[in-house]
């Protein structure tokens, strides 16, 4: 391990440990939400993040639909817009990230089980009728940022049914997008490290884009829109 790796996961190891008797606290009283903001901002810095929003996010009862790049991705957007985030739910099982997930209140669904397309569009539907923004990765998985893979509409169907507004992020890494991006084939742990190893700065774009009214447009559109909107604004 790199003395930059080291460091990076040692300051992040003392962030939490100072930000989890606080945050227990604050959860009594229904706000620890926002100290899981400023600590996934804090590790966005600290791993190189270098952010500029465009666009305004819209706030409460909206579901963020965005391409998905890196697993830089989550602090990225979870420290800088107040959302809880679409996970798969084997995530759920993992060790320490997968308890990070549960303390950020991540909405965990079986993606790749088409019989719990019910189940999936419920949980989702039951999260966005809390009054916090949920995102989701429409692509369900990593890309390559040569393309974007087609948006699966079942997950959209949630804010259809919740009547709610679905506004179009595209997460964009500029002219680096293809070294930030989750290499095909490589695992959790070795991407990990890859990202805790990379210099800094990384420079992302968050464009919030011009949102859609879910309550009036079908799943089916609403994937489509979203994905041309995002891939409009990456260019691809």
């Amino acid at each position: 391990m790199t003395a930059r790796m080291v460091t990076r996961v040692l300051v992040m190891a003392v962030l939490l440990v100072a930000y989890l008797p606080v945050f227990g606290l604050l959860r009594l009283f229904g706000r620890g939400d926002c100290l899981v903001r400023s600590y996934l901002n804090c590790v966005g810095w600290l791993l190189g993040l270098r952010i500029r929003v465009e666009g305004r996010p819209v706030p409460g009862n909206v579901l963020y639909a965005a391409n998905h790049i890196s697993w830089l991705d989550i602090p990225a957007l979870g420290g800088s817009v107040h959302a809880r985030f679409i996970a798969k739910s084997e995530i759920a099982s993992w060790s320490l990230i997968g308890w990070l997930a549960k303390i950020g209140d991540s909405v965990f669904v079986q993606r790749h089980k088409r019989s719990g397309a019910r189940v999936q569009a419920d949980a989702v539907t039951t999260a966005l009728a809390e009054g916090r923004p949920v995102v989701l990765f429409a692509e369900a998985g990593t890309g390559d940022c040569i393309t974007l893979s087609p948006f699966r509409a079942s997950l959209f169907a949630a804010a259809n049914e919740a009547g709610v507004t679905v506004q179009p992020v595209a997460l964009d890494y500029g002219s680096r997008s293809a070294e930030i991006a989750w290499p095909d084939g490589a695992g959790f742990v070795s991407e990990m490290k890859r990202m805790l190893n990379r210099p800094a700065p990384v420079h992302l774009i968050l464009r919030f884009l011009p949102p859609l009214d879910g309550a009036q447009v079908d799943r089916k559109r609403l994937a489509a829109e979203t994905h041309a909107a995002i891939s409009a604004a990456l260019r691809l």
